[in-house]
């Protein structure tokens, strides 16, 4: 049984001012399975945070199905087994930081020692110990990012939904974030987190959902869409000039090495091969491949080479 399904959802929400109806989701369907981290990925308006709206219960969809751990996303019940952080959370201002952990952790009745427990360990966690007595209304956006995701683990969920768990955070946080994220994956915690920072998706996710215009246009796993995708090798040899290693543009050279940028395997291998002939030695091979932005921008521009994987962004 998947932890998350959507089937053919759409949705549609009022705008302006005389509250026309706009379509954000057409066409939603996609799978999260236990224990894995999901990334959904798309373009600002594409559909995200109403997405996950829809599955958390706070909008209905207009037509498909959403489902958690095999239940309606409105379920009190299975809605008691996830966490969750919204993109731009609004918590009582004047609360601490930690009075406003301990609430959330009432608010899933548990018992006041594991409250406390669970309260001062996510604190610590989360990098805000020293923070904890402040007033919210004295936070800035990362801290409020950081005791966000505080709370959304304070009942220890079996599902964590975060949307934007990055948006601003500097790099110490990201990384704090990232570290938190794996670690919930070690511990078979299922995160399904919405994010435009693609690096972060890429390092982080099993498994990505591209949605634009309101539809899943791509849902693959991160190795399968990355294996091979190799742009081009920057290749270094030296105690040759460059006359020996005929057919190749030497991009430039440093006493007796050279720099090449090869663009084709076959070529590379032809490349090696007429280096070690001539008497010089192959020092370094390294490829750049696609990234995960490469295949985000391909899918959206439509640019086929750049979502197959099959053409080179790199300099000639």
């Amino acid at each position: 049984m998947s932890v998350v399904r959507f089937e053919h959802v759409a949705k549609s929400l009022p705008y302006g001012f005389w509250l026309r109806r706009k379509q954000v989701l057409l066409d939603v369907s996609l799978t999260v399975e236990r224990g894995e981290v999901y990334g959904f990925l798309g373009p600002n308006g594409s559909g995200k945070t109403t997405s996950l709206k829809c599955l958390l219960g706070l909008l209905r969809p207009d037509a498909g199905t959403v489902e958690i751990f095999g239940r309606p996303g409105n379920d009190p019940d299975a809605r008691r087994k996830l966490g969750y952080l919204p993109e731009h959370p609004y918590f009582y201002p004047h609360l601490t930081g930690r009075e406003l952990v301990d609430y959330f952790g009432r608010l899933f009745d548990l018992p006041s020692d594991v409250r406390r427990r669970r309260t001062d360990e996510l604190i610590e966690l989360v990098g805000m110990a020293d923070k904890a007595a402040q007033p919210i209304k004295q936070y800035s956006k990362g801290m409020m990012q950081r005791i966000g995701m505080a709370q959304a683990l304070i009942n220890d969920p079996d599902l964590v939904i975060l949307d934007e768990p990055m948006s601003g955070l500097d790099p110490i946080g990201r990384r704090e974030v990232k570290d938190i994220i794996l670690d919930l994956k070690a511990r078979g915690t299922t995160v399904l987190f919405s994010s435009h920072i693609l690096a972060d998706a890429e390092a982080l996710c099993d498994r990505v959902g591209l949605l634009f215009e309101g539809k899943i246009v791509r849902e693959s796993g991160v190795d399968e869409l990355l294996e091979g995708r190799v742009q081009y090798w920057d290749a270094t040899c030296d105690d040759l000039q460059a006359e020996q290693v005929p057919g190749y543009r030497c991009r430039a050279t440093q006493g007796d090495r050279l720099y090449f940028r090869i663009t084709d395997a076959d070529d590379l291998d032809r490349w090696i091969d007429i280096v070690r002939q001539a008497g010089g030695r192959v020092v370094q091979v390294s490829p750049h491949r696609h990234t995960l932005e490469d295949f985000f921008i391909g899918t959206i521009r439509g640019d086929r080479r750049l979502a197959d994987g099959t053409g080179s962004e790199g300099p000639a």
